[in-house]
């Protein structure tokens, strides 16, 4: 049972905390009604600001309608006004742009082209809206007036500021190839810039407004001049240089060995020069000609313009090439892309013609040439032969897309060429072979004849150029494309070809040496120009050349000196013989020697001087000019003849055959040899 005094205190806990609850719920009550209140307060105001709303919207809704109505109504006067003011501007823009269009375009061009924009304009206006108007014919007739203008002022500044190219400025421009950097300073500019910009604009504006074509017709006149006479300029340059200096200014052209081609400044080729040069040079060397007759001796004036002349249109090819380039370039910018093409075309005919002319002519003199023999001319014909040929695909590049009849021009000019210097090469192997013999015209001295020398002078300069000379021969064997032989075949033909004249002229001088009544004298003759043409052989590429097909031909040459140089040697048997052992007379030592012996040794000593004075006057006047040669033929001959004399005189020297022994001994051993040592030496 719980004690009284605990149940009390548990009483008051709980009547405390009932009276807590009471007074919580009694506030949650109060909060409760407030709430509801504030909801119907919120209800009232919201329904109050609903019924405002719509008493706004059903006022404002009609105002905005009629807001846009008005603001739709503005908007169509005003573009009815913009309508009639623009209408109105088309009948002023002959009076607003007339002073304009007669004054031209001259230094305003972008203002005059405005001015032709606007009077454009009012001519479709009023050709669409007002044909029978009399604005339509003046505006009409103020645009044709502004067209001939915009023309008159394409012309004007096409001829103002198009120049001639000054050929020192061509040549730079052929030497800087290899040059990135060079090049794109000496990169031609035929027209100011803010020029090129006027006639590009002038042009388009011609070609899209005013349906004309003419202007191009213009351009094509001015340009091709201009080309023209630039080509013709840096020809003028080369002759007036060569007569002032000597040597023109000529950085481009190639002179390598088998027509290698090169773009780097070198000499000119100096086709004709250089065969002089290396006359002299072989002059210094002791192996010379002298005179005798050929129908290819050279003229050093004539050679000297020849080189010029070679060197000028090699040059004018090169700069045609480049020059074309450049005018094409310019040519893009100006005229529209369907006339381009055609427009080049006509551009360059003069120029080409000039240089396909010239060509021919070249080819012509080279035709005459031949009838006359005078084959150094016809040499000229190879180095721009070879110059076409390696210039052959940019001259393809530059034509590309011209008419089929440019094209060809080119290719024409080369088959002339390659024609005439087949010919040429033809024409000389036979003249080499058929050169007549003159009893005149034969070195007395028995030295190099002038047929042997210049006919290896020739075949020297085809080192230069074999494959050019190759080519001229293979397109004589086969009737296919100059593309389907090779260059062994070219090779063979040209190794072939210099056989046939190496031949030609052997057959030759073995004519010409019975001219000669002396047989050691026609051996010595012989003799010279087989060393010549040996020697040549050596010092040159001819030799490799000449074994492409003829293995054996230098051991050849060798055996055929050998065969003179005997034949020769024989001259001197009937010195020798006077005093050889086998004529000589037998007689025993101490006995006195009987009257007919002391006669044949008379006779021997005196047979043997009288020999040896007449061989030793005679052929002191012949010559050798290979200083070599004529040293070992000397020394040759100086050991047989004083071996056989030394023997002689040391058997009969001291046998007392006669009173007056230095009657009949009149030379001693050594004298003998320095006799022999001045053959063949006119100065001795």
């Amino acid at each position: 049972m719980i004690p009284p005094q605990e149940a009390s205190v548990r009483r008051r806990e709980i009547e405390d905390k009932l009276k807590q609850e009471e007074e919580t719920l009694s506030f949650i009550r109060d909060s409760l009604e407030k709430s509801d209140q504030l909801t119907k307060n919120m209800v009232s105001i919201l329904s109050s600001f609903e019924s405002r709303l719509m008493k706004l919207e059903n006022s404002i809704i009609p105002v905005h309608k009629q807001t846009e109505n008005l603001q739709r109504l503005q908007e169509n006067v005003e573009k009815t006004l913009s309508c009639l003011d623009h209408v109105i501007s088309y009948y002023h823009v002959a009076s607003d742009t007339e002073k304009i269009i007669r004054e031209g375009p001259t230094g305003r061009l972008e203002e005059y082209l405005g001015s032709m924009a606007k009077i454009q304009k009012a001519v479709e206006y009023f050709q669409d809206n007002s044909p029978d108007s009399p604005e339509l014919n003046k505006v009409k007739l103020l645009f044709e007036r502004g067209k001939e203008a915009l023309e008159s002022e394409f012309r004007s500044l096409m001829t103002r500021h198009s120049k001639v190219v000054s050929p020192v400025l061509i040549l730079d421009l052929i030497s800087g190839d290899d040059d990135l950097e060079a090049q794109e300073d000496v990169a031609l500019e035929h027209l100011p810039e803010s020029v090129l910009q006027d006639v590009i604009r002038i042009s388009r504006w011609l070609v899209e407004y005013g349906r004309n074509q003419d202007f191009m017709n213009v351009y094509y006149q001015i340009r091709s001049s201009q080309l023209d006479r630039s080509i013709k300029g840096l020809k003028e340059h080369f002759h007036k240089s060569s007569s002032s200096s000597g040597v023109p200014y000529s950085p481009a052209i190639p002179n390598k060995r088998k027509d290698t081609p090169t773009k780097k400044p070198v000499k000119r080729p100096g086709t004709i020069r250089k065969a002089q040069n290396l006359l002299k040079q072989y002059s210094q060397h002791g192996l010379d000609g002298k005179k005798g007759g050929s129908n290819l001796i050279p003229l050093e004036g004539r050679d000297d313009m020849l080189d010029v002349e070679t060197d000028a249109y090699i040059h004018c090819v090169s700069a045609f090439v480049k020059l074309a380039q450049s005018e094409y370039q310019l040519l893009a910018d100006i005229i529209p892309e369907h006339h381009q093409k055609k427009t080049f075309d006509s551009l360059i005919q003069d120029a080409l013609d000039g240089l396909m002319l010239e060509g021919e002519n070249i080819v012509s003199a080279a035709r005459k040439a031949i009838v006359r023999h005078d084959f150094s001319t016809v040499l000229t014909v190879f180095p721009i032969l070879r110059h076409l040929k390696q210039t052959k695909p940019e001259f393809d590049q530059v034509l590309q897309g011209t008419a089929a009849s440019t094209k060809n021009k080119l290719p024409g000019l080369i088959t002339s060429m390659e024609t005439i210097g087949a010919k040429a090469l033809e024409d000389f192997a036979d003249n080499i072979k058929n050169d007549p013999d003159k009893e005149y015209n034969m070195p007395k001295d028995g030295t190099v004849h002038e047929l042997t020398s210049n006919a290896i002078l020739f075949l020297q300069q085809l080192l230069d150029f074999q494959e050019t000379a190759g080519a001229m021969l293979a397109s004589q064997e086969t009737s296919s494309s100059a593309t389907s032989y090779s260059s062994e075949f070219s090779k063979r033909l040209l190794s072939t070809y210099i056989c046939k004249v190496l031949g030609n002229l052997q057959l030759n001088l073995l004519s010409k040496s019975k001219v000669y009544e002396d047989p050691a004298l026609s051996a010595i003759f012989l003799h010279n120009n087989y060393n010549y043409i040996l020697k040549s052989l050596e010092k040159s590429e001819l030799i490799q050349l000449v074994a492409v097909t003829q293995k054996t031909a230098e051991r050849s040459y060798r055996e055929h000196i050998e065969q003179q140089i005997q034949t020769y040697q024989r001259s001197w048997l009937k010195v020798t013989d006077y005093i050889a052992e086998k004529n000589l007379p037998v007689f025993q030592p101490g006995v006195k020697l009987r009257d007919k012996e002391r006669q044949i040794i008379k006779e021997r000593f005196k047979g043997f001087n009288d020999g040896l004075e007449e061989l030793c006057k005679i052929q002191k006047a012949w010559a050798i000019p290979d200083t070599e040669q004529r040293d070992r033929i000397r020394q040759a001959q100086k050991t047989i003849v004083k071996e056989t004399y030394g023997a002689f005189l040391q058997k009969f020297g001291s046998v007392p055959f006669t009173k007056n022994p230095e009657k009949y001994i009149k030379y001693g051993v050594e004298q003998v040899g320095d006799m022999i040592d001045r053959l063949f030496d006119t100065s001795a």
